[in-house]
């Protein structure tokens, strides 16, 4: 019963752990739109489009997934460099 309690306590505090990385990651991406946005529509639609969906994710309490897409989102925008 010890190790079940201190399992779920480490999966709870890593659930949070990955919850509190999102609004970070989501701040990144807005500060690159701002002072360096994709010069090519298309990427910045994608890129805007997957910073969105990684918000609502995020809001859902999908945070694996939310951080998934919010790579992808910097991942386009890194590849604007």
């Amino acid at each position: 019963m010890r190790r079940f309690a201190l399992l779920l306590t480490a999966a709870l505090l890593s659930t949070s752990a990955w919850a509190n990385h999102c609004p970070a990651d989501m701040a990144k991406i807005d500060a690159e739109l701002a002072s360096n946005p994709p010069s090519d529509p298309t990427v910045l639609a994608e890129v805007k489009k997957l910073r969105a969906e990684g918000e609502e994710l995020h809001k859902a309490g999908d945070h694996a997934k939310s951080m998934e897409t919010l790579a992808k989102a910097q991942a386009l925008l890194d590849a604007n460099e």
